[in-house]
Order: structure tokens, then C-alpha cells, then sequence
């Protein structure tokens, strides 16, 4: 059995997915820009960026049930190499204790202003 939750955003409905899906004890969530989560905003900053994607990774896992803290896998996505110190400093300030294996790719992201984008896998057992 799967479950989805979704954010609200419209992308989610034209494009066709969901923030997150819930398939037995794992959550798969969608890749996830920085935007402020409470304006929309898309910072300037990079780990400002990083930071707002991972509080709304945060919400979806929360819908879901679990955490960061139930994190096993995550990807990283950044627009420029010259990121990567910025977004490693945010990524262990949030991953230290837990660990959870890591991607990090150079690309094109298609939204003008994003820097990140970040795809994570949890596992919560029931």
C-alpha cells in the first residue's frame, strides 16, 4: 500500500506528483528547492536555500510520521561547484548524528534563482 501527501504546491498537480509517497516503512520525498517556507521566497543565499528545503523536507517527512531523523538517503543537487562548502556546512549541521548516505551533483536546476534542490529516502519502522 502507498500513500501520497502533498504540499499544495501547483506544480505538484500539472506536473503530476507528490511531495512525498509512503510506501510501507519507506518515504520517498520529492526533490525540494529553498524557498522560505512561510512567504515563498527563494533566498539569495545558498545555505539560506539549503536550509529552507531541508525544514520543508522536515514538514512533509512530519505528515508522513518520521523525521530527519529517520533519514537513509539523500541527494544534493546545487548549481555551481562553488556551492558545495556552503551546503556541506548546512548538510552537517543537520546530518552529524545521523548519517544518512549522500549524493551530490553539479547541474542545471530549471528554476531561475534555485542553487539547491534536495531528494531525500527515510525509513520509518512501524
Amino acid at each position: 500500500m502507498q500513500t501520497r501527501i502533498f504540499s499544495g504546491a501547483p506544480s505538484e498537480d500539472f506536473a503530476g506528483y507528490a511531495k512525498a509517497v509512503i510506501a510501507g516503512p519507506t518515504i520517498y520525498v520529492s526533490g525540494t528547492l529553498g524557498q522560505d517556507p512561510a512567504t515563498g521566497a527563494l533566498p539569495e543565499g545558498v545555505a539560506d536555500q539549503t536550509r529552507n528545503a531541508l525544514t520543508s523536507i522536515g514538514s512533509a517527512l512530519d505528515k508522513a510520521g518520521a523525521s530527519l531523523a529517520d533519514a537513509v538517503a539523500c541527494r544534493v543537487y546545487i548549481t555551481d561547484k562553488a556551492f558545495l562548502r556552503d551546503v556541506a556546512l548546512v548538510l552537517g549541521e543537520t546530518f552529524r548524528s545521523i548519517r544518512p548516505t549522500n549524493t551530490l551533483l553539479v547541474c542545471q536546476i530549471p528554476t531561475e534563482g534555485a542553487k539547491v534542490e534536495i531528494e531525500l529516502t527515510a525509513y520509518k519502522a512501524a
